[in-house]
């Protein structure tokens, strides 16, 4: 795969039978405001409103693969079969208004069991509604997730990887066309891949091709059961900002593994595994992540984290840093942000609106 630098902000992107019309993505945004895992007319404004903005791909949020892998009790899960037509009335909603629905899959691994961030974001007792948790080893994350985990045995490997495709195939039920398997930001998978949360001694913990087993095995096992069709892309936290954790060269290498597998996009994030992470903040400060995963891995990225202004995004994709670029915060800020960046950058043609609002666009 040649790694070309001849692409803007506005011009389409395709990956296996889905084309984007243009490279802006809706990041997948926690909204804890699922019931039993079922997805509300929340979802579907909030989701909805982004691809009527112009966002080519809409990702939704973490999406359990089962209720104890859930980060609070107000998550979005796909774990059963009532959570697939609320997801699909969604998908269909957004593939109208000319956008690729997609969806990221999750389990929390140690952080799960948790409030909700405005309930103080705190691990929740069984009195409250709480639930045991499972990760590679008996070590708490910290701070106000302070629950010990179980570690996991290979039984519960084979359980997590089978739940990942059971929901997979139910997100294909839904309508999705993208699917993100999130390997970031402290939750299971991550917790695999970082030393600092794995300490087991067996066959998944100890050296890199140790600790990368559960991932590219859940890799390769949704890979078999998604449609070759539609991509399937992988969240991952570049580096844990930490001495000792998971870094940078080692997510180089993972992509080429995953790549391997049949992956076709890594979404290029960082932090999560420990609660006293130094990141350096800034504007764009996780895209040269994706560029030198796109250059030396020679895979597909996606650029996110404070990115905020056209000029900006447009250049990720200029210069080749990302193929593609998600916004999450900004998106909330502004759901019509494409449309507004698009007659920025003298593009405004590129983005249409739909006919309800003809008379104001």
């Amino acid at each position: 795969m040649e790694m070309k630098n001849e692409s803007h902000l506005f011009q389409p992107f395709t990956v296996k039978s889905v084309t984007l019309h243009n490279r802006i993505g809706v990041s997948p945004m926690c909204q804890y405001s699922s019931e039993d895992g079922v997805a509300t007319d929340w979802h579907l404004v909030h989701l909805g409103s982004r691809a009527v903005g112009g966002a080519a791909l809409v990702i939704a949020e973490a999406t359990a693969v089962s209720p104890e892998g859930r980060i609070s009790p107000g998550d979005a899960g796909i774990w059963a079969e009532k959570h697939i037509e609320p997801i699909a009335r969604i998908n269909r909603f957004i593939k109208l208004q000319g956008a690729v629905p997609g969806i990221q899959i999750a389990h929390a691994g140690r952080k799960a069991s948790a409030s909700r961030p405005w309930e103080g974001d705190h691990h929740l007792s069984e009195s409250d509604g709480g639930w045991a948790t499972v990760a590679p080893s008996a070590i708490a994350f910290g701070k106000r997730l302070d629950k010990v985990p179980r570690a996991m045995t290979e039984a519960d490997f084979a359980k997590v990887q089978n739940d990942f495709v059971a929901a997979a195939k139910r997100c294909l039920t839904a309508g999705a066309e993208w699917l993100e398997l999130h390997f970031a930001h402290g939750y299971l998978a991550h917790e695999f891949l970082s030393p600092l949360s794995n300490q087991r001694t067996d066959r998944y913990g100890g050296s890199f091709e140790n600790r990368i087993r559960f991932a590219v095995e859940t890799t390769h096992a949704v890979r078999a059961a998604w449609p070759d069709k539609f991509p399937l892309t992988v969240r991952v936290s570049c580096t844990d900002w930490a001495p000792g954790g998971w870094d940078l060269d080692q997510s180089v290498e993972f992509a080429r593994r995953l790549k391997a597998e049949g992956l076709d996009l890594i979404d290029c994030s960082s932090g999560g595994a420990v609660p006293d992470a130094k990141i350096e903040l800034g504007p764009g400060y996780q895209a040269p992540f994706a560029e030198k995963i796109r250059r030396e891995a020679t895979i597909a990225t996606a650029a996110v984290g404070m990115i905020t202004e056209p000029k900006q995004a447009d250049e990720i994709i200029r210069t080749g840093k990302a193929d593609l670029v998600y916004m999450a915060r900004e998106f909330l800020r502004d759901p019509y942000w494409p449309a507004h960046a698009a007659k920025e950058l003298g593009q405004a043609e590129k983005v249409k609106p739909p006919v309800q609002y003809l008379r104001a666009w």
